[in-house]
């Protein structure tokens, strides 16, 4: 859905595709070497995003305030501004507060709210010459693994429109790999920034949580949430998170070899119940590591491991959402309430937040939550913190997802190795590493036998963001891959 569409005259088709192409990093130092007009990439990248408008990335673009953005920021490089963002567009996900830019949470009943502020991160972003492109879809209240939005459309996947794009940062996966935008801000309590990357193939970071600001967010879980980046390629996500952080930028080596790097990985725990095409995919990329110079050393975090972070992850994630939605609303005057949220969810939903999100349904346990609190999740950050210390390993490898996008059809029960699942699975992978509070980025290294994109996520120690990020960038350097699907 487009609010006010300004069509203007956009580069040719050759030269479009060349621009539309362009990762962070390299379309902010083509504008500040005067290489292209901040007005002329924007422009290919609203073309684009008419061209892909079936993909439902977007629930609104306001396409004369972004390229009013845009001849701003051409005008600012000309009087000498050297902004690191200065005239390249953003998406964002439409749980971030937008001032001046509606922002539904996917819901809707906030179909026509426009905030008066904007979320931190926006402003930061901003800040730095950045352009807001427009608002990504989600799921409602960012709450699934899919990308099924009832009021706004099914998120698709680029890779087949016939898949989901992974939730519940979905329109944010599928814009960045349908090259729309070159990044785009996500959220990430479970899994939502990482799922969609490993199903789009694009990078997802998810920094520890605190690391970066929350405000202006729309909530899940204090305990959970954080907020990080989708895009094309580990630098893009590096620089974002540099300019949200305000770190200083770090000398970066020009290794891209892995000789002395040690990682490792925990076959029963990771890959117990994957995809066969996953499991040998994920084999090689560990193979292919070890050739690049990396010593990779196998560990086992433990028979009960998955129970106990599956039981605690998921007690948290829906003790704390109808008191953090509720807070989120009050602070920021959304004129809205939970109730009336509640009230407008899709069935299944709605159901879902009966059972187990009121005090009043039957799933919902004060005890089993402060249990989860003071009892697992320490119990799992102690694991995590004691395989790290006796490995002597500085990440953890894994496949992101323990399949590829299922299809749209079937996203709510399908099969992996010949067992019936449901789209929670999706993220089982992701949650050990935000219950115990570890920084993790996925990274896509290859397609499968259908085409579609794997991803390989990299788990870090606790508050060694900027670490992971630059190995991070020398394992693309060794086996990731950029497809672009469109």
């Amino acid at each position: 859905m487009h609010e006010n569409e300004v069509f203007v005259r956009t580069a040719s088709e050759p030269e479009a595709e060349g621009l539309t192409g362009l990762g962070i990093v390299a379309a902010a130092a083509a504008i500040r070497d005067g290489d292209i007009s901040s007005e002329s990439y924007t422009a290919a990248l609203l073309q684009r995003a008419r061209t892909h408008s079936d993909l439902n990335a977007f629930i609104t673009i306001d396409e004369g305030a972004v390229l009013a953005a845009a001849r701003n920021a051409d005008k600012a490089r000309a009087a000498g501004s050297t902004a690191p963002l200065l005239g390249v567009p953003l998406a964002v996900k439409d749980s971030y507060l937008t001032q001046g830019l509606r922002t539904t949470l996917g819901v809707r009943n906030l179909e026509g709210f426009v905030p008066e502020k904007n979320a931190e991160v926006v402003g930061a972003i901003k800040d730095a010459g950045g352009i807001i492109f427009g608002k990504n879809n989600l799921v409602e209240m960012s709450y699934g693994l899919t990308g099924n939005n009832s009021p706004y459309g099914q998120v698709k996947n680029p890779h087949n429109r016939n898949h989901v794009s992974g939730g519940s940062s979905s329109g944010a996966g599928a814009s960045v790999a349908a090259r729309i935008v070159p990044a785009a801000l996500g959220g990430d309590t479970v899994g939502s920034i990482r799922v969609p990357a490993s199903l789009c193939g694009v990078v997802g970071f998810k920094p520890t949580t605190g690391r970066w600001p929350g405000n202006g967010v729309a909530p899940i879980s204090h305990t959970l949430d954080t907020t990080g980046v989708l895009a094309s390629n580990v630098e893009d996500c590096a620089l974002i998170d540099q300019i949200v952080t305000k770190a200083e930028a770090t000398a970066r080596s020009d290794r891209s070899d892995l000789k002395g790097v040690r990682l490792a990985y925990a076959p029963p725990q990771y890959l117990d119940l994957v995809e066969p095409d996953i499991e040998a995919h994920f084999n090689d990329t560990v193979r292919r590591l070890r050739e690049a110079g990396a010593e990779i050393v196998s560990i086992d975090l433990g028979e009960d491991f998955a129970s106990i972070t599956e039981g605690a992850t998921w007690n948290i994630f829906f003790h704390e959402t109808m008191e953090a939605i509720s807070g989120f609303l009050h602070r920021n005057g959304v004129p809205t309430s939970f109730d009336a949220i509640y009230n407008g969810l899709k069935p299944g939903l709605r159901e879902a937040w009966g059972h187990v999100v009121l005090p009043s349904g039957p799933g919902y346990s004060r005890e089993t939550y402060e249990a989860a609190l003071s009892l697992d999740r320490p119990e799992i950050q102690r694991r995590f913190s004691e395989a790290f210390t006796r490995s002597g390993a500085v990440a953890l490898l894994f496949p992101t997802t323990p399949c590829t996008a299922p299809l749209i059809e079937q996203q709510s029960k399908f099969a992996i190795a010949d067992q019936e699942v449901s789209d929670l699975v999706l993220a089982k992978n992701t949650i050990a590493a935000s219950l115990a509070d570890l920084p993790g980025i996925s990274i896509p290294t290859g397609l499968s036998k259908n085409g579609l994109p794997m991803g390989l996520e990299i788990d870090g120690a606790h508050g060694r963001d900027s670490s992971l990020l630059e190995l991070a960038r020398r394992v693309e350097a060794t086996v990731g891959t950029t497809t672009s699907p469109v």
